[in-house]
């Protein structure tokens, strides 16, 4: 349905293509990724005609109809209510029920057969299209994407920028263009609303060409990843992970041949060198030289990505008891937050807050960090040294420092190299560590708050969106520091890929209560599917006796003498579990043992489907490891 062939586009004296090619088929759903500053969102442009290629060229069907979504629409404001935006989707629609709405009227003076004829005509032709019920379908999408019901006739204008994207975001979807093409459409949206889109986008009719940072949006629905690298467009018929494992594969077998034509190529200098001056070997001298000519050079892979091993340097540990929330109730006029809301955070608890936006999120980061008015309780635990991480924090950077200087203040035992490694971690790599931070973009800025919050001696973290303005790899980065982390923290995020990777407790806020969930995002959402699932089946049943308590209660040891059958009953689960990784582990022992024949090592297919088989026992282990641990420490 679209071509794109030998592309070439530069930027002054910048290349950012050059014979870059792929072809996109109907219904296929592609996820665009690679380094900041490749030229993602400048292929997005190019497609749509916004910029002209310098060679080669974009072509596409008749049949292929675009919507494009791009960060700039941002800026777009209007009196009109965020209902009648959307319906600006329906642009031949519109125009049918204007003119039936004309005829109405003509109709109460002229009655002829012309009029009621054209009328007809028309009214035929728009229930045929669906007319009718385009209204119900703006209103399911709007409210898809978090608007409330009340908020449909509030004009455009009022809403935050954010808010204004997701009203643009439902207009496009509403157009239903054979190609869709997002940039970053999951960066204004909460958690509800992502995955609401992510189920929308697998159902979607046509195909979808998606940019963005989220790991997790790219493993679930994108069956093609096109690799944006030194100016190609390199195409892996897959998911994320996927693309992962086979690009690692692709650059291994790549450094080989490299490596293997540089021997041969030095092989052949050193013929050429020693007989060059010999009449008898003149023949083939003159072969090698010609051989050397006509040789396709192999490159090199690329060097890895920045990385580092960013170990936070904690000033000292804290006490058992990080933080404490008791009977805490906090509104803001009639707009009611929380409601003798309950929070234990112990040493060690790595929680992340998700939800809804409009929740309290960060209201209950900012009741944690001491500086939110309260009505109840908020204590720190011995020994807390806590420091916090929010987008209003940029505004307590010195503009003048060099980015060097402004990440020294917060470390100032660490020497240059280490500041520019890390700047370089956070997207700010070579002279741009030396640019003042009043140059700085806010998404910039934002970046270099996190990294001096990291540098921090601090033993507990309140961080609120902190993948926000990172890529994939940068997201990677934190994850690792975040893992080696010997505090605890609080994060909000809506990164469901970052949450599943850092989190080992789980928090909500529902009803104006706070509640947790004692384990991983994993788990969390395997519990909710079962909780969606009970509900269903059994809609009378009370919602409230299938919630989880606060972080203690869920996880206390039931091994009192009245519990004597439910311990008998746990005894059998974790029985049970016991032989799941038993028989998990054996799997994988065999597996190994195949892995490593010759015959699977030279098939290289074979040898990619036994990987791919490895990975997914590996991953069922650690499920059925945490389930096993889950039931011993119930048992106590």
């Amino acid at each position: 349905m679209l071509t794109i062939h030998q592309l070439e586009f530069r930027y002054g004296s910048r290349i950012i293509y050059q014979n870059a090619s792929l072809q996109i088929k109907p219904k296929e759903r592609i996820g665009l990724v690679g380094a900041n500053g490749t030229g993602k969102s400048t292929l997005l442009r190019l497609i749509v005609g916004e910029y002209s290629p310098d060679g080669g060229s974009i072509s596409r069907s008749n049949d292929c109809t675009l919507g494009y979504l791009n960060q700039d629409l941002l800026s777009f404001q209007s009196d009109e209510p965020i209902i009648e935006i959307a319906m600006l989707a329906f642009e031949r629609e519109n125009r049918i029920e204007a003119e039936i709405n004309k005829l109405l009227q003509r109709l109460e003076h002229d009655t002829s057969d012309e009029v009621i004829n054209r009328l007809a005509d028309l009214q035929s032709e728009f229930e045929g299209l669906g007319g009718y019920s385009l209204r119900s379908q703006a209103e399911e999408i709007l409210e898809g994407l978090g608007f409330h019901t009340s908020d449909l006739q509030r004009p455009l204008r009022e809403f935050s920028g954010g808010w204004r994207m997701r009203v643009m975001l439902a207009k496009l979807l509403l157009q239903k263009p054979a190609l869709l093409l997002l940039d970053e459409p999951t960066n204004h949206l909460d958690l509800p609303s992502i995955e609401w889109l992510e189920n929308y986008l697998r159902a979607y009719e046509g195909a979808v060409v998606i940019v963005s940072h989220d790991r997790y949006l790219l493993s679930t629905l994108a069956n093609v990843i096109v690799d944006v690298n030194a100016g190609e467009l390199h195409r892996y018929s897959g998911n994320y992970d996927f693309f992962l494992e086979e690009k690692t594969l692709r650059q291994t077998i790549q450094k080989q041949a490299y490596e293997n034509q540089q021997q041969k190529i030095k092989d052949t200098e050193r013929f050429i060198e020693r007989f060059k001056a010999k009449a008898t070997k003149a023949v083939q001298v003159q072969s090698r030289v010609k051989a050397l000519g006509r040789m396709d050079i192999i490159e090199d892979v690329d060097g890895p990505a920045a990385a580092m091993s960013m170990r936070f340097t904690l000033g000292q540990p804290s006490g058992r008891i990080v933080a404490e929330l008791r009977d805490v109730s906090k509104a803001f006029g009639d707009l009611q937050i929380l409601e003798k809301a309950e929070l234990t955070i112990e040493r060690g608890d790595k929680i992340a807050l998700i939800g809804a936006n409009g929740k309290g999120k960060s209201t209950l980061l900012r009741i944690v960090a001491g500086t939110e008015n309260i009505q109840g309780e908020r204590t720190l635990g011995h020994n807390v040294q806590a420091t916090f991480f929010a987008q209003h924090q940029l505004e307590a950077l010195q503009l003048e420092n060099t980015l060097v200087e402004e990440l020294a203040s917060s470390s100032p035992n660490r020497n240059e190299n280490e500041l520019r490694t890390i700047l370089g971690c956070f997207l700010f790599s070579g002279e741009d560590a030396l640019k003042r931070v009043r140059v700085l973009s806010g998404g910039e800025k934002s970046r270099v708050a996190l990294a001096k919050t990291l540098l921090s001696q601090a033993n507990f973290l309140l961080l609120d969106e902190p993948t926000n303005h990172l890529d994939i790899t940068s997201v990677n980065i934190l994850i690792e520091a975040l893992k080696k982390y010997e505090g605890s923290f609080l994060v909000v995020s809506h990164d469901r890929h970052f949450v599943s990777q850092i989190a080992n407790r789980i928090a909500y806020i529902e009803e104006h209560k706070l509640k947790t969930y004692p384990g991983t995002f994993e788990e969390y959402q395997e519990w909710q599917a079962r909780q969606a699932l009970a509900q269903k089946n059994n809609p009378t049943a009370n919602k409230t006796d299938n919630k989880p308590k606060n972080i203690q209660a869920a996880a206390q040891p039931k091994n009192n003498n009245t519990n004597l059958p439910n311990t008998k009953k746990l005894q059998q689960e974790l029985e049970k579990a016991e032989k799941a990784v038993e028989d998990l582990e054996k799997r994988i022992q065999n597996l190994e043992a195949d892995m490593v024949l010759p015959q699977n090592v030279s098939d290289l297919k074979k040898s990619q489907e036994l990987t791919v088989q490895y990975n997914t026992l590996k991953k069922q282990l650690e499920v059925a490891t945490a389930h096993w641990e889950s039931i011993y420490e119930q048992m106590g």
